[in-house]
């Protein structure tokens, strides 16, 4: 017997935390899952990294990719696999939401530039702008927002053809529009001050105070994911 589902979300993880992070507060996947209040039928999670294979696009609903504590720069046989699922998912026009290395790994896949950031270690609440309010994902969201960072890597050169939607003090390329259905984010909407205390080196402080009002970074992450439009797959 078979009937009709909602298609689900795919977290694609990339990678794993550091055991003492894992430890903490768990692995990437379980970050999105608590920040959407995600229910076991909601979503899949595919690790690359262990070569689990990437899922057909006609089987989701929508993809984010994770962040990593990798190098996109260091072309593993994983993110390689991953960033050619990115070119195939967007001309399929999945629905797709790159984060921190899940960013700057479709900046790379559709021809753009990664490589350490010239401007140093961004880590902590930063307030990024919002140069793009017109945008249907960003129109919600103040001309400032503040948002969870950590990263070494950027993505210095976007795409050709690709929009720049936002920027901070040590990153022009805060949020980049590939696509309808398709962009990424450098910061991470999935944070709360607890992961990103985890995520820190012993010693080194988050340089931020806690978020003092509405998590626009987290409203953002919730917009992508209602408006992903349901897809309806055969089972059993």
């Amino acid at each position: 017997m078979s009937y009709l589902a909602k298609a689900p979300l795919a977290i694609i993880q990339l990678e794993v935390p550091p055991a003492d992070v894992s430890a903490q507060v768990g692995e990437q996947s379980h970050w999105f899952v608590q920040a959407l209040q995600l229910q076991p039928q909601d979503y899949i999670v595919v690790r690359p990294h262990l070569g689990e294979q990437l899922p057909d696009f006609d089987q989701l609903s929508a993809a984010i990719l994770s962040g990593s504590w990798a190098m996109v720069t260091d072309h593993a046989d994983w993110s390689e696999r991953t960033a050619a699922w990115v070119q195939g998912a967007i001309e399929q026009q999945l629905p797709l939401l790159g984060v921190c290395y899940g960013h700057q790994l479709m900046a790379y896949a559709l021809g753009g530039e990664v490589a350490d950031n010239p401007r140093g270690w961004e880590r902590g609440l930063k307030p990024v702008e919002n140069l793009a309010p017109g945008d249907a994902l960003l129109s919600a969201l103040p001309a400032q927002f503040e948002a969870w960072l950590s990263h070494r890597q950027s993505v210095v050169q976007p795409p050709a053809g690709a929009q720049v939607l936002a920027r901070s003090a040590l990153d022009e390329c805060q949020i980049i529009r590939y696509s309808p259905t398709a962009l990424s984010v450098q910061f991470h909407p999935e944070f709360d001050a607890q992961i990103m205390t985890a995520c820190l080196p012993a010693g080194v402080s988050d340089d931020g105070v806690g978020l003092q009002g509405a998590d626009w970074a987290r409203s953002l992450l919730e917009t992508f994911y209602r408006s992903a439009q349901p897809r309806q797959v055969q089972t059993g």
